[in-house]
């Protein structure tokens, strides 16, 4: 084979390699209409199938927004960097990628459903996935988290 044919079928092959669905969490930055914080991780057919014979069929990413957002505001602190995390975690919107039982949810708060359709097509780019539906929680409204937060 000649290099050009051997490209040619790597090419071929790589616009095959889809990326996996993933479970994740997410900030949105309201201003710049984009993601920030975004953690995200794989998830595999096997896992939902090994999830689902342990009878666990909910699949998480496994850290906290407050656990991440501490996180980052220290890091940036010690580096002396200009960062967004900074203040109350649950004043800025923010959202999680979940699968449950046969589908994808994505938890967010009421802040999302003026700009639904623009975050669904952004949450499904980012994180993969083929199709998910929103749950809209208390919990994800701004100004709301884990009791004893702020």
């Amino acid at each position: 084979m000649s290099e050009e044919e051997i490209q040619k079928q790597m090419d071929a092959m790589r616009a095959l390699d889809e990326p996996m669905p993933q479970v994740g969490i997410f900030w949105y930055d309201m201003e710049d209409k984009s993601f920030f914080g975004v953690y995200k991780q794989e998830l595999t057919p096997k896992q939902v199938e090994e999830a689902a014979d342990k009878g666990l069929p909910f699949i998480n990413y496994p850290h906290l927004h407050r656990q991440v957002w501490a996180k980052e505001y220290f890091k940036a602190q010690a580096k002396h960097e200009t960062t967004k995390f900074k203040g109350d975690y649950t004043q800025v919107p923010r959202g999680r990628v979940a699968w449950n039982i046969d589908k994808f949810i994505v938890f967010v708060g009421q802040w999302a459903k003026p700009i639904e359709s623009e975050l669904y097509s952004m949450i499904e780019k980012e994180f993969a996935l083929p199709y998910f539906e929103f749950v809209y929680d208390e919990h994800w409204d701004l100004g709301h988290g884990w009791s004893g937060d702020f």
